[in-house]
């Protein structure tokens, strides 16, 4: 599209129509390639950055929808995060914030696995940007607001100037890795609760808040991302049978 002329109304009409399929070899070859990025250690702790953007970005938004007052998001270079949020100490709104973190990924990446199988390809894309720029607003440091706004420029890069073809095969990239990637911080999560090395996390502030161990707050956690997983790569794993060839005589 030339972005000179382009109207609302040519804006709206692409962002919000729908786009053919990719061909089922990409599909199943940006999973691979997802799944080897969640495997590789190296390339886990660059990719990381992008779960903890949803980790964050999942306790901000609950807080604001409970009505509490958000302060603000750090994004660390060790991947790891902060979120910080005035309101009562206890009850439902601490709960569900407390809770989002690690509830976020899995469900958004199952959220764009809906949008990908109605042909939302785009829709998703900049559904991604609403949601980058959004949570923009709130980073109160510098290597948060890169992270933030490299990932967004990417993003934007592809859906404004990739082909079709690439536009599909980033959209299913994304949505195979954080369906993919939720399993692997709440192992890194108990693995370091069984050391004593994560004593404010979000699995025992919830114990604290409600009573119930953190043991089953790691389980609800890990059980929330392998149903996203299943229930999403069900939406997103090709039918190969429909692609292939019809033997004479079948």
């Amino acid at each position: 599209m030339d972005v000179e002329h382009a109207s609302i109304a040519d804006l709206w009409n692409r962002v919000t129509g729908t786009q053919p399929d990719p061909p089922w070899w990409l599909v199943v070859l940006v999973g691979a390639v997802a799944l080897a990025a969640v495997l590789h250690g190296p390339t886990w702790r660059v990719a990381r950055n992008t779960v903890t953007i949803a980790h964050e970005g999942g306790h901000a938004l609950i807080a604001l929808v409970t009505g509490r007052k958000l302060d603000g998001i750090k994004l660390h270079s060790d991947t790891s995060g902060v979120t910080v949020s005035r309101g009562k100490p206890h009850g439902p709104g601490m709960i569900f914030t407390a809770m989002a973190g690690y509830t976020t990924p899995p469900l958004l990446g199952l959220f764009f696995a809906l949008l990908l199988a109605a042909g939302r390809i785009t829709l998703m894309l900049w559904f991604t940007l609403a949601l980058l720029a959004g949570m923009l607003v709130m980073i109160r440091n510098a290597y948060g607001a890169l992270s933030v706004v490299a990932t967004g420029a990417v993003v934007f890069l592809v859906s404004w100037f990739g082909s079709a073809e690439v536009q599909a095969g980033f959209a299913y990239l994304a949505a195979w890795f954080l369906l993919l990637a939720a399993t692997r911080p709440v192992i890194e999560l108990q693995r370091m609760r069984t050391r004593h090395m994560a004593p404010s996390s979000d699995a025992d502030q919830l114990a604290h808040l409600t009573g119930v161990p953190g043991l089953a707050w790691v389980t609800l956690f890990g059980a929330t991302a392998l149903v996203a997983l299943l229930a999403g790569g069900t939406l997103l794993f090709p039918d190969v049978s429909l692609h292939l060839p019809t033997l004479p005589g079948q």
